[in-house]
């Protein structure tokens, strides 16, 4: 043993690692957060469809045909 703080460096990690993963360690429930930006992403969303519909090219209209 030519480093002993290497060495306890070591075993101080390793019982970090191992001793991590215990099933009786206290766990923190995740919480659903509310979304925020709902209601402005979908006022947007219908502004950006509505502008797209007035914007969008209009077909030509059909040709007469001659019987």
């Amino acid at each position: 043993m030519e480093l002993p703080t290497g060495y306890l460096t070591a075993l101080d990690a390793m019982n970090r690692h191992v001793n991590s993963a215990r099933p009786d360690a206290p766990v923190q429930v995740e919480r659903a957060r509310p979304a925020l930006l709902t209601p402005s992403r979908q006022a947007v969303a219908v502004a950006l469809r509505r502008l797209a519909d007035r914007i969008q090219p209009r077909p030509l209209p059909a040709a007469p045909h001659c019987s």
